[in-house]
């Protein structure tokens, strides 16, 4: 994706929607000092360019008993079938991040269970079912220290 460029306003805007997906346009227009339908042509613009890319509801995992977070490194035997590993271990309900990286492992998985049994099930019944995968490291996270957007005000112009 090209990148895009964004002004003062633009980042502003996007640090209020980052904070508060809910925040109501004209809400963030008096912040910004501009009008409603300025808000609404930015951020259809931002949206438009695929800086925004949507907005969600979060629900900690926790609170519905996916009280176990893990992450897992793949080995894939043949780097050629990374793309079918992908359409694969998305099918896997429990797999909620997919990264293709760098390093001893060619794909990082994160996955929440409800318990331990649900994890070595999930990685042995789903994970490790994909022929292709020849190894595996399952880190178990004990907390999450933090999770945040990226800050729009580390890149300027």
């Amino acid at each position: 994706m090209a990148k895009v460029n964004i002004d003062a306003i633009d980042r502003k805007i996007l640090q209020y929607l980052i904070k508060n997906a809910r925040m109501p346009f004209l809400e963030i227009a008096r912040e910004c000092g501009i009008s409603g339908a300025a808000i609404h042509q930015r951020v259809k613009k931002l949206d438009d360019a695929g800086v925004i890319l949507g907005s969600r509801l979060e629900v900690e995992p926790s609170a519905l008993g996916f009280d176990v977070c893990a992450i897992i490194g793949i080995k894939i035997s043949d780097p050629g079938m990374n793309f079918e590993t992908v359409k694969r271990l998305k099918e896997i309900p429990e797999i909620v991040e997919c990264h293709f990286i760098t390093g001893s492992y060619n794909i990082l998985i994160k996955v929440y269970c409800v318990n331990n049994e649900h994890l070595m099930s999930t990685i042995f019944k789903g994970v490790l079912s994909i022929p292709w995968i020849s190894d595996t490291e399952t880190f178990i996270s004990l907390s999450q220290a933090f999770s945040h957007q990226v800050d729009v005000e580390v890149v300027k112009d």
